[in-house]
């Protein structure tokens, strides 16, 4: 009974994300020299992943009070076969990222599951190991306020000194190679790597 639930589930968010852009041309994709729209999600409540983002209490936040330069956002789906083929991409990302002390803080990666409950994020970040914040987006808000966009889906924010942001990457897709898009990133960010 519990695969015969999760196989509708699957089937149900995969009918939402072909059905989605059709009733949804209105909404436009955030592009590269843009601003990324206002979010707001919840702090979590794991103090690891509060440490991690540099968000303190309770109540929600928004990307640009992230405490970092930059800010590399998935869009994912618990059911996507293509995010799930991707995590050991962007584990491999945050690894590298966090191994070198003069980025670790300069640059953090969030998760944002389309369509997903908590439990559903919960699911996808212990089965792929996950290391960085994942929030829920049950509501499809945040997703349709990025234009609806097919999943994975990656943006990356440069935050600015004045709380405001820059898109400097807007794609759908594989990153490919972890350590030549962490070398596109500083490129595109004025981010400099030591050693």
């Amino acid at each position: 009974m519990r695969k015969q639930i999760i196989f509708l589930l699957m089937v149900f968010n995969f009918l939402i994300f072909l059905v989605l852009p059709i009733f949804s041309a209105e909404c436009i994709t955030p592009t590269e020299g843009g601003a990324f729209p206002e979010i707001t999600l919840s702090v979590p409540q794991s103090t690891t992943e509060m440490d991690y983002i540099g968000i303190k209490g309770k109540g929600t936040f928004n990307i640009s009070q992230i405490r970092t330069k930059v800010v590399i956002l998935e869009i994912f789906s618990m059911y996507c076969p293509y995010c799930q083929k991707e995590a050991p991409n962007i584990n491999e990302l945050y690894q590298l990222i966090n191994s070198k002390p003069d980025l670790k803080d300069k640059i953090k990666i969030i998760g944002i599951g389309a369509g997903n409950t908590p439990f559903e994020v919960e699911v996808f970040k212990k089965q792929y190991n996950v290391p960085f914040p994942l929030f829920p987006d049950e509501s499809f808000s945040v997703h349709k306020s990025v234009g609806n966009v097919r999943t994975p889906y990656f943006f990356v924010i440069k935050i600015n000194a004045d709380g405001s942001n820059k898109i400097i990457y807007s794609k759908a897709g594989s990153i490919q190679d972890s350590n030549q898009f962490l070398d596109f990133i500083l490129k595109e960010s004025g981010l400099k790597k030591e050693g």
